[in-house]
């Protein structure tokens, strides 16, 4: 929805600001590999989406995204805020007659992205990482004890 849509640009305007201001070895190619979802969400967010052409989405807004991935966001897509349309109905026919084409040609007809396993570590690399932490022989503070709220702590 174009409401979502603005609550994730706000978001990624602040992760924006981090990567900016963070070290290259804590930010690294963050942005960089957020390239899809920035796309995504420019897109959910522009104005008279019924005005745009095939050509200005493809090649303009989403150059990164499939026609896949692009029909399912405007075929998805509603504006619950100004309640206006998306794309026309010449732009949704033109992403069919393409992924027709494409499945015709046993091309990947995934409307989600593939997985990225350029990932340099495994979830067992990070599960055997984390360290178990016992905090049982931990005295609460003062104040806590005597609170009747927290009696639960000198159980």
């Amino acid at each position: 929805s174009f409401s979502n849509g603005e609550y994730v640009k706000a978001g990624l305007a602040e992760l924006e600001l981090w990567c900016a201001q963070a070290k290259q070895e804590y930010a690294g190619s963050s942005w960089d590999e957020l390239k899809h979802i920035r796309q995504a969400v420019g897109f959910l967010v522009i104005f008279q989406k019924y005005r745009i052409s095939f050509d200005e989405i493809v090649s303009d807004l989403c150059p990164v995204l499939s026609v896949q991935q692009l029909y399912r966001i405007c075929t998805q897509y509603w504006d619950d805020k100004y309640n206006t349309q998306s794309v026309s109905s010449s732009v949704l026919s033109s992403m069919r007659i393409l992924m027709t084409e494409d499945s015709n040609n046993a091309v990947s007809s995934a409307f989600l992205l593939d997985d990225n396993s350029s990932i340099p570590f495994s979830v067992d690399d990070i599960s055997s990482s984390l360290q178990d932490k016992d905090f049982l022989d931990v005295k609460p503070a003062e104040v806590l004890l005597s609170s009747p709220a927290f009696q639960f702590l000198q159980e």
